[in-house]
């Protein structure tokens, strides 16, 4: 099989996956709301950036260095798997230790056994991480998915029974821990790796070099993104903590899923071409468009449909999120654009260049921070939207510098689906608001006609990016080869 069949494969396999999982977590997030309360995932929101911290640590950019390599050894694997379960110890002792801190700063002394015990997923999933990469670097991602997807239906099964059993926020620690114990055993079980005890410290500091600005500009913009949560949760009430947490919990479902599917099958079959600027310029643009053409409608048909959503899965409780989740699907419309043009940097080895971009970004990121927090909650979320437009200008030059991908022609590969998406997005939010129906109805009827009438409005003007997508699925289904760089 050659490469450009097997990346075509594989995206649809590492897309089945991360929709198939993306399902089961948003119905299982749902049917969690249905028996816990705000202040439950408030508490959640409490602690994800420390979590998310920790992990990154553990990885610390070796996951990106081991899938680059050219080629990769037995001694190459060794040293990233006890290098990574080093990280994982010493990200959990660390916050095994600041528990208490983090507690009083919060003053939410039930965060320290909550912290301590959710922490106990990172080194968890220290184990896995080679596992992971070399399944990814063969794009097997078939395999991927027969271990992730039992993973994320059994702890959530669990995770629900707990709830309903009046176990309240544990029921959320205990479907972390146990998704990350079953997909490390079940990934053990797929991928045939084993390590032994011999390792290279010239590999390792090779890793290193290429992986610790990697975890630099990745650690940044982790913290970066969940300061919201921590801002929130310190500022506000648990319960608009919750509320925030549990929306973007919805809406990054559907946003991270799409888009990861794409990213993490693309990059270490794009890793191969990164000498040849024309066919990565080629097969990027390629990608814009069929990654925008599936997300823009995906978040504003999310964000148009919302109330009608909340009214027949959830109790009138969260009602008050559905405006959260409206104008974070808004700020999250331009987010795979943010991540192709940084993959790009990542692709040609600039990892120096990639450090340097997410420090402009912090920057600006902290002013309109500071500026829309006076503006109240539904500032702070206003604030994101205008963050995530002027992100766009650093990241967008800095493609055009290293592949000559200009802006203008970005935008000509994106801006049509995305106008598009955004008229068919209104006319189902107005709709939905003139009929007195039943919101399952609504939901039913306005999806399944909004979906209709963007991929028919898109064939009847024929927008490249609809062309592509379809090229890609009728090649895949006609056993023919297709290549993202044709």
């Amino acid at each position: 099989m050659t490469l450009a069949h097997k990346t075509t494969v594989g995206i649809l396999w590492k897309f089945s996956e991360l929709l198939s999982r993306s399902g089961i977590q948003m119905i299982v997030t749902l049917l969690l709301a249905r028996f816990l309360l705000p202040e439950d995932f408030g508490l959640l929101a409490m602690m994800t950036v420390f979590l998310a911290v920790a992990a990154m640590l553990m990885e610390s950019g070796f996951r990106q260095a081991l899938i680059r390599m050219r080629t990769v050894t037995q001694k190459d694997c060794n040293t990233a798997f006890y290098a990574n379960l080093a990280l994982g110890s010493i990200a959990y002792v660390l916050l095994f230790i600041s528990a208490p801190f983090i507690a009083h700063f919060y003053n939410e002394p039930r965060l320290v056994l909550l912290i301590r015990t959710a922490g106990a997923g990172v080194l968890i999933n220290a184990f896995q991480l080679v596992q992971s990469v070399l399944l990814s670097r063969e794009l097997d991602f078939k395999a991927q998915l027969k271990a992730s997807l039992p993973a994320v239906t059994i702890s959530g099964v669990v995770a629900v029974v707990l709830a309903y059993m009046g176990a309240g926020v544990w029921a959320l620690i205990i479907q972390i821990l146990l998704a990350a114990l079953i997909t490390t055993i079940l990934l053990w079980i797929l991928q045939g790796w084993r390590p032994t005890l011999a390792i290279d410290f010239s590999s390792l500091w090779r890793m290193y070099n290429f992986g610790y600005k990697l975890f630099l500009a990745d650690l940044s913009n982790t913290i970066f993104l969940n300061l919201y949560f921590v801002v929130i949760a310190k500022i506000f009430t648990a319960a608009i903590a919750g509320y925030y947490f549990f929306a973007a919990r919805i809406r990054d479902m559907v946003l991270n899923q799409l888009v990861a599917s794409i990213q993490v099958v693309t990059y270490p079959a794009l890793s191969i071409m990164q000498d040849d600027d024309i066919r990565l310029k080629s097969a990027y643009r390629k990608i814009v468009c069929v990654t925008t053409f599936l997300l823009f409608p995906a978040m504003l048909m999310l964000a148009a449909l919302a109330e009608p959503l909340f009214d027949c899965l959830l109790p009138p409780e969260w009602h008050p999120a559905v405006l959260y989740l409206q104008l974070l699907c808004l700020a999250g419309v331009l987010y795979p654009l943010h991540v192709i043009n940084l993959n790009i940097i990542t692709v040609k080895g600039r990892s120096g260049l990639f450090l340097y971009l997410e420090i402009i970004r912090k920057v600006m990121f902290v002013v309109i921070l500071v500026v829309s927090i006076r503006f109240g909650i539904f500032g702070v979320l206003v604030g994101q939207i205008i963050n995530s437009v002027l992100a766009y200008i650093p990241n967008s030059y800095f493609t055009n510098r290293l592949i000559d991908y200009t802006v203008c022609e970005q935008l000509a590969d994106f801006m049509p689906g995305l106008i598009l998406a955004f008229l068919v997005a209104m006319a189902c939010y107005s709709a939905s608001h003139l009929v007195e129906w039943s919101p399952f109805l609504k939901l039913l009827v306005f999806a399944l006609s909004s979906c209709l009438l963007y991929v028919g409005l898109a064939h009847l003007f024929g927008l490249q990016a609809y062309t592509i997508a379809r090229e890609v699925l009728l090649s895949r289904n006609s056993g023919k080869e297709h290549s993202c760089e044709n």
